[in-house]
């Protein structure tokens, strides 16, 4: 990599890593809320802070991750990415200050929204920066998504630790300064953003907004017209399949501390410091969350040796099967707890990129910004009801039916990838 390649890589790399650091702190949290809460005054009615409540009230910021991807997409390519990375940054900094000083859930509530919001911003605006400035590509997004694998196994693994020395708003506190940090990086970055068009132009830089844009959206009309000829082809099959896979991935992941919790672990001893106590669930969930990193990454390689549909089938369905196997396995003691959850955390990461390349197979060139866009839209927006399913399961129902839930979710997807096997990327993507 050239000296502009790297000074891009280590911009997107530590953004992705924050990004998913504060994503997967807040199941962490979740706990503490419901012990330390007992209502949600929302000024016209008031609510009792249960699995539910608290799972709707997160979902506010998860679903905004999701929803702010489309326009968000269609931003970048008005604004430079490193400006809106900054901001991206700086928002979910000031996001996790204003989360320590909340004094109700109602305003943890506006927390999670204004992280959303700010968040959202990040993975448009980075793969974005990556295709534009980078001529290095393919290790780029091998780094890439390798820091967001790193905060998802760091994030909540800091935040357990912090817990043991502090309370829980001191501790989200200091998690606001690593986003100062990075943003503080990202507006004194020294970075073309265009070098790899240019060098494809020739070097002569002559790049102007629609070059930029490579086609993008730049009306309602236009907007409206590329997304329904998306939605005609095979695409939607895989869009169907990104809304399982982001139903599955909140609805297991924001209550699994908790879920843990109530397990027997005994052979694991709780960690002692400072008068606090470390229960070993939040070490299983954890180290479950690390062994995704080598989830992505065999699914990585696999993916330029084959077909991703037949890995979005393996994949989903070995999920099924782990949704109905993990409380009957956790029952049976701890090394089966262990097995389980470190197929579940393999599988849930696993299928990721399966399904990021079948985008790439069933959509045009020339829509591609959109096509992930959407992507991004059903995994993080529209999944994140998965955390409402969860908390509505886990209050009104049993575990067991959670579980159930998750395994139909992912028997679904595995009957999409099994139609996707049938089809012909380069006929069913259209012209």
């Amino acid at each position: 990599m050239n000296s502009n390649d790297r000074s891009i890589v280590g911009l997107v790399t530590v953004a992705h890593a924050m990004v998913h650091t504060y994503e997967l702190s807040i199941p962490v949290l979740i706990p503490i809320w419901l012990t330390e809460f007992s209502v949600i005054d929302v000024g016209f009615a008031q609510f009792p802070v249960n699995e539910a409540t608290v799972g709707a009230l997160v979902t506010v910021g998860f679903a905004l991750f999701g929803l702010g991807a489309l326009p968000s997409g269609v931003l970048v390519d008005r604004v430079d990415a490193r400006v809106l990375i900054t901001a991206c940054l700086v928002g979910m900094g000031a996001s996790f200050l204003l989360l320590a000083v909340s004094p109700t859930p109602a305003v943890i509530g506006l927390a999670m929204a204004v992280w959303g919001v700010a968040a959202s911003v990040y993975h448009p605006s980075g793969l974005s920066l990556i295709s534009r400035g980078v001529e290095q590509r393919g290790s780029a997004f091998a780094y890439h998504g390798m820091a967001g694998n790193v905060g998802i196994a760091v994030g909540p693994l800091l935040t357990i630790l912090l817990l043991l020395a502090f309370d829980w708003r001191v501790v989200v506190a200091i998690l606001a300064v690593p986003a100062a940090l990075a943003a503080l990086y990202a507006f004194r970055a020294d970075i073309d953003e265009r070098a790899a068009v240019a060098a494809a132009d020739g070097g002569d830089g002559s790049t102007d907004g629609n070059s930029r844009a490579g086609g993008g959206v730049d009306s309602l009309g236009d907007f409206l017209s590329q997304s329904r000829h998306l939605f005609a082809g095979a695409f939607v099959v895989v869009f169907a399949v990104t809304l399982c896979s982001g139903l599955y991935y909140r609805g297991v992941l924001t209550f699994l501390p908790e879920l843990l919790d109530n397990l027997e672990i005994a052979a694991l001893a709780p960690v002692e410091f400072g008068g606090r106590t470390l229960q070993p669930s939040r070490y299983v969930y954890v180290g479950l969350l690390m062994v995704g990193v080598g989830g992505q990454f065999v699914a990585g390689k696999l993916t330029d040796r084959g077909r991703p549909e037949f890995g979005i089938l393996a994949g989903f369905g070995a999920l099924a099967v782990v949704a109905v196997l993990f409380l009957p396995a956790a029952a049976l003691g701890l090394p089966a707890l262990l097995v389980v959850s470190a197929l579940l955390g393999f599988f849930l990461f696993f299928v990721q990129p399966f399904y990021q390349a079948s985008v790439a197979e069933y959509t045009p060139a020339g829509t591609r910004g959109l096509s992930y866009g959407f992507t991004y839209l059903g995994v993080f927006g529209v999944g994140a009801l998965g955390a409402t399913l969860a908390g509505a399961m886990l209050t009104y129902f049993a575990p067991q039916q959670l579980f159930l839930a998750l395994a139909g979710l992912a028997v679904v997807a595995a009957g999409l990838g099994t139609y996707l096997v049938t089809q012909a990327p380069s006929t069913a993507v259209g012209t």
